[in-house]
């Protein structure tokens, strides 16, 4: 099992800023060129090394459009040839070619994901800020399938979609797909706190995921939703009842292969994001930078920040997280909290949930 404390399970690399697409939830806000400060190819492969050493057996090429770098297809090889499960999360545009997907396939590429923000082209079009992306992406989606890699989907929770979730499920089924990947937003870059759902809202759709993945034949993972984690923890607790042998760890819904790590994941805590000019946070929607790979390891980095030391502490967070039951297998979602309050440790403020706890201290205070 590996200990998120000297390795991560996951780094993202936001191999370029540059994209077509004006997402209106953009975390990196993308421009439309590349920044002439990018890692170059030959510190994007010492970073592979590193990455490789420092025992993170996952490493996803996100941007930006990671199709925008000529040498996507070589780092993604190199990566490959230094043992890594590589992953890639292109824009969908007209660089989303069978060439490419043909390129993909030849150097080992594990997994393909694209964006799918809602079931029909009006509500798509208007998350991605360019209209046709929708037709694109639906597009790109029958050529993958086609060619028979595995597809992953991913979705942006916000006002603009929630009630198009049940429609974009039916959707997914009929796709073929292995793995839909709930993301939920984070007021970070062009998003909005106003664009985020409330906490009950959260709740909802927590529960209804639950639901899903037990009728649905792909996996469902969630992205910036640390509580998705408890919320299958009661579920589970309430149908085996109490002195029930330990099953599937509580942040797995369905299915053990649903598992994508050997524990929970959080920001900071068994991830790690680097930038696309080398500058390492605890996680893409958390934009405290903690140093730069052109300067420092990111072993170094990662193993002994303070604020990456911090976020693997279960006891320094605060407020309801802080005296939460549920703080080692949730913690709630340090990009959140960092989001709305300024302060990566304080309370998620989308989680419904109140603690024992907490509920004892309001009504010894009452």
């Amino acid at each position: 099992m590996i200990d998120f404390h000297q390795s991560p399970f996951l780094v993202i690399w936001e191999v370029t800023r540059a994209c077509a697409l004006k997402c209106l939830h953009c975390r990196a806000e993308a421009q439309y060129r590349r920044d002439p400060r990018e890692l170059t190819t030959e510190e994007g492969k010492a970073l592979i090394r590193e990455i490789r050493d420092l025992g993170a057996p996952l490493l996803v090429f996100t941007g930006g459009d990671p199709l925008m770098r000529e040498d996507l297809f070589e780092l993604a090889e190199y990566a490959k040839g230094q043992g890594l499960i590589v992953s890639l999360t292109p824009s969908a545009t007209p660089r989303v070619t069978e060439k490419a997907m043909r390129r993909a396939m030849e150097v080992g590429l594990d997994r393909w994901a694209f964006s799918l923000d809602g079931s029909t082209a009006e509500i798509h079009d208007a998350f991605r800020g360019t209209s046709g992306s929708y037709d694109l992406t639906m597009r790109a989606i029958g050529m993958l399938r086609k060619l028979g890699m595995p597809l992953q989907i991913n979705t942006t929770v916000s006002r603009y979609n929630l009630d198009d979730l049940p429609d974009i499920a039916r959707l997914l089924e009929e796709m073929g797909i292995v793995l839909w990947s709930v993301f939920f937003l984070v007021p970070t870059g062009r998003g909005k706190a106003d664009d985020m759902i409330t906490a009950e809202e959260h709740e909802r759709v927590f529960h209804w995921l639950a639901d899903l993945s037990g009728r649905v034949p792909f996996d469902i993972k969630t992205t910036a939703a640390p509580p998705y984690r408890r919320v299958i923890m009661q579920r589970e607790k309430m149908k085996s009842g109490p002195g029930a042998a330990a099953g599937a760890p509580p942040w797995v819904a369905g299915r053990q292969r649903q598992l994508r790590a050997p524990r929970a994941v959080n920001d900071g805590n068994g991830f790690a994001f680097v930038s696309h000019i080398g500058d390492v946070y605890p996680s893409g929607f958390l934009p405290i930078a903690c140093g730069n790979v052109r300067e420092r390891s990111l072993t170094e980095i990662y193993r002994t920040h303070p604020t990456f030391v911090s976020l693997r502490d279960p006891e320094r967070l605060k407020g309801k997280c802080g005296v939460c039951e549920f703080r080692s297998v949730c913690g709630g979602s340090r990009a959140r909290a960092y989001a709305v309050t300024g302060d990566p440790l304080e309370s998620d403020p989308t989680c419904a949930y109140v603690p024992r706890e907490w509920s004892k201290r309001a009504a010894s205070s009452s």
